[in-house]
């Protein structure tokens, strides 16, 4: 018998894959570039296949219509000219995202900031709250604050990635190794999906793709791309593109010929 989880999960993945396209970048940096109007996005990444898209509770109670793609409700934020921007709070609830028609919730965590123990306490109970409501729940996990010393290697990550899982949390975003070989550690030692956090933009349409295909070959569940998307020239292509090799399993050419095709 299928559960209130599984059935929201088959919402924002496809074929047990996601490719979701997170929007709730303006809540730290405003109104950056891509995002001045977000249903415009949100139509146009659904145009291209995406599985969801992530954003506030603002975003979401302004929709005109339904997006036509699954719904992630961001629980958390903070604020980049704020006085502790590591300290993710929470601004919204799982029962907000019940009101709202969202599909999943999701809760940033910085893993080794000061904040640390309480941004711990808060994904503990809002995983409790979504079993009562069986809505899922995506932790974005970040090596990120005063304890984490240069650049996070992959034992670090693997640890950050499986704080998100002995939490509750039902998918675990986290972010990149350096390589399919890394990456597949974090993912074989997290007992619940992986998915990747985009991060900063890519130099080029094939360096995207080949991030992921990378991640699938690792054996991710799928990759949230935001600004590598969003502030793409042609969103909805980009999203096709990533659609044939993230969620088709199609070849990094494949995801550039999707591409070539758009702007022929």
């Amino acid at each position: 018998m299928a559960s209130g989880k599984s059935v929201r999960l088959s919402r924002i993945t496809a074929r047990g894959k996601m490719l979701c396209i997170p929007m709730d970048h303006s809540m730290t940096d405003g109104p950056v570039r891509g995002l001045e109007t977000p249903e415009l996005m949100v139509r146009s990444v659904a145009k291209g296949g995406a599985t969801a898209f992530l954003a506030h509770k603002g975003i979401l109670k302004a929709l005109a219509e339904p997006p036509g793609i699954g719904m992630i409700l961001h629980l958390s934020a903070s604020t980049s000219i704020g006085p502790s921007p590591n300290r993710k709070v929470l601004i919204s609830s799982v029962m907000e995202g019940v009101r709202l028609g969202a599909d999943a919730v999701s809760v940033h965590l910085n893993i080794g900031s000061q904040e640390e123990p309480e941004m711990l306490m808060q994904l503990g109970t809002v995983a409790d709250e979504c079993d009562s409501y069986q809505l899922p729940l995506i932790a974005m996990m970040y090596p990120r604050g005063e304890g984490i010393r240069g650049p996070p290697g992959t034992d670090t990550i693997a640890h950050v990635a499986r704080i998100g899982a002995e939490a509750g949390a039902d998918i675990v975003k986290t972010v990149y190794t350096g390589s399919a070989e890394t990456f597949r550690e974090v993912v074989e030692k997290c007992p619940v999906p992986v998915v990747l956090a985009g991060g900063a933009r890519v130099n080029s349409d094939r360096g995207l793709l080949e991030l992921a295909d990378s991640v699938m070959q690792a054996g991710a569940m799928g990759v949230t791309f935001g600004r590598n998307v969003f502030q793409h020239e042609n969103p909805t292509a980009m999203v096709r593109a990533l659609r044939k090799v993230v969620i088709d399993g199609g070849k990094v050419d494949e995801g550039m010929e999707v591409l070539g095709s758009a702007a022929g």
